[in-house]
């Protein structure tokens, strides 16, 4: 039996947790012990699953110092940002366990004599597929919601956050086989989406791609968010200094590990300027042991990852950073690139690391067609003083999450997120939104008995 293996990148011995892979046939039985305890979850009442949805923040909250140790262990972390992830998780948990009695219907003026109310039912088993960088916060901005409206999870990790997973699923205490993990890779993915009922992704575009065709042919609905190559837009009336902190902090933070980091600066005038402000911005982020609070750029997650990042300043003129770091784990230093000919891969793909492009725009007209002129749309941020230009240049971004002043890194959990063409497939997830995704709805016509 194939075992799956989560190494710490920081410190490559490290085994953090090992199990073995569920199979195909495992990933089946999981959906069929779920799809039982699913029963008795929806009947519990709105009030039960409230009061183990804040149980389980409380545990969340209860292990915090612990949990963050983990995600810093097992992802590589800096461990500011994973405090932060546990907060967050605690939240999330805390917010939807009183979504619970948010309105499941509606009712409506009948035809004719009688009733007609809409009404919303789960639809049954979740099926969830995460990456490791939000090891904690992804998997529950899914199940948090998918939980709260009836259903049950089934949850299949990256290999590379499985310890977080395994132990996320002992502190819920939720009811037995209702949230389960499945370790594995695609064999168990695959498996996942046929048997389950709705299915929720977050990885690489082309897997992404791959769950939303699989999805569709076993008739399950599928939501994917898929990744970015996001554009910060810095007007010529920007506060640089500011502007550059915000920047080196949303493109290199996490070693630039985040599906909302800033891939392209796009200079509009002063780009000399620009560049310089960023240069001195980089030079003073802390990179290193993500254990050091004084860290934001640790290891990236694995030797691949690491020198793929290398590899993509290739062909550019590099101003800071451009090479692996001579230390244990996988570590690269800060890169910053401008001068990249057409088609090059910062220009137009997402790198999954510590590197980000700086480009020059003539006007402003150019600078969004910059931006928007990538496959992918899902943040964007746009830097001016100007609130007249600031709302018309954010209206003409192709993302679905536009930041004003703000870096393109950072979710509101309470609000829809999701991209436009192919950062995303389906509806949008959390906040209000979630319950649409995860509910199904029925219309009820009661006519007058012997009417």
């Amino acid at each position: 039996m194939d075992v799956v293996v989560s190494r710490s990148p920081q410190n490559p011995a490290d085994v953090v947790a090992s199990a073995p892979a569920a199979g195909g046939p495992g990933v089946t039985e999981a959906v069929r012990r779920a799809r039982a305890a699913q029963a008795r979850w929806a009947g519990s009442g709105a009030a039960g699953r409230a009061a183990a949805l804040t149980r389980a923040a409380e545990a969340v909250a209860a292990n915090a110092g612990e949990l963050a140790a983990l995600v810093v262990r097992e992802a590589g972390k800096p461990v500011t940002e994973a405090r932060g992830e546990v907060a967050r998780s605690e939240a999330i948990l805390r917010y939807y366990a009183q979504q619970v009695f948010d309105p499941v219907g509606a009712v409506h003026e009948p035809s004719g004599a009688g009733l007609a109310f809409t009404r919303r039912r789960p639809r049954g088993v979740a099926g969830l597929i995460t990456p490791w960088n939000f090891p904690l916060a992804i998997p529950l901005w899914k199940a948090a919601p998918a939980l709260a409206f009836g259903n049950a999870v089934v949850l299949k990790p990256s290999p590379h956050a499985l310890g977080c997973a395994l132990r996320l699923a002992e502190l819920l205490g939720l009811p037995e086989d209702l949230f389960q993990v499945t370790p594995g890779g695609a064999e168990e993915g695959a498996a996942l989406v046929e048997a389950c009922d709705v299915v929720s992704f977050t990885g690489s575009a082309a897997v992404g791609r791959a769950v939303s065709v699989a999805a569709a042919g076993a008739g399950v609905p599928a939501q994917a968010e898929m990744g970015g190559q996001n554009a910060s837009v810095v007007l010529p009336d920007a506060d640089l200094e500011a502007v550059a902190a915000q920047i080196a902090a949303a493109a290199f933070g996490y070693a630039g590990q985040k599906c909302t980091a800033t891939r392209r600066v796009i200079a509009v005038g002063r780009g000399a300027e620009v560049r310089e402000a960023l240069v001195a911005a980089v030079a003073k982020l802390g990179v290193g042991d993500p254990a050091d609070p004084g860290t934001a750029v640790g290891p990236l997650i694995d030797e691949a990852a690491r020198d793929r990042a290398v590899a993509a300043a290739e062909g550019g003129r590099v101003l800071a950073g451009g090479a692996a770091l001579d230390r244990e784990g996988w570590f690269a230093a800060p890169t910053l690139v401008d001068g990249v000919p057409a088609g090059h891969v910062l220009a137009g793909e997402e790198v999954f690391g510590p590197v980000c492009l700086v480009q020059d725009a003539a006007s402003v007209d150019e600078a969004v067609a910059l931006a928007n002129g990538v496959r992918y749309g899902l943040v964007s941020a746009v830097y001016t003083r100007d609130l007249d230009r600031a709302l018309e240049v954010s209206a003409r971004l192709d993302t679905g999450l536009v930041k004003v002043n703000a870096p393109t890194t950072g979710v509101d959990f309470y609000l829809p997120f999701g991209g436009e063409k192919d950062s995303s497939h389906g509806p949008r997830e959390q906040g209000k939104a979630a319950q649409d995704f995860y509910t199904s709805i029925r219309t009820v016509a009661i006519a007058p008995a012997g009417g």
